[in-house]
């Protein structure tokens, strides 16, 4: 049994970084891993996924060169770097992990997905 813990949220200025951590109480080792977003009045949508191969990462065009998705299976955690934050990236963002254990590449739907973290809040405002 997979437990997911997102941290890391916090209030940023425009032009700040934070880093998310999402840390698994059960192995995450080759399991395919996703953060998502959701907004007020939104839908959960894919920010960043990293397959089990590390080299297998996607990020959404609005993220891109502006997040990186890293995991580190030693401390059993996942990680998202987050620069040059925007106004419009404040929400709550939400790690996932897939029991595909077979699968080395990554998956951007949450159907996919069968662990879920409570969130973590970031707001981007000065």
């Amino acid at each position: 049994q997979v437990q997911l813990v997102e941290s890391g949220g916090g209030l940023v200025q425009p032009g700040g970084s934070l880093r998310l951590s999402c840390a698994a109480s059960g192995r995450i080792f080759s399991y395919p891993m996703g953060w998502f977003r959701q907004a007020p009045g939104k839908e959960r949508e894919c920010v960043a996924a990293i397959g089990r191969s590390i080299r297998r990462t996607y990020y959404a065009d609005s993220y891109k060169g502006r997040f990186t998705i890293s995991r580190d299976d030693a401390k059993n955690t996942v990680y998202l770097q987050m620069n040059s934050l925007k106004p419009e990236d404040t929400a709550v963002y939400y790690c996932a992990a897939a029991y595909k254990p077979n699968s080395g590449g990554y998956f951007t739907e949450s159907r996919d997905y069968d662990y879920w973290g409570q969130g973590t809040q970031v707001t981007v405002s000065s």
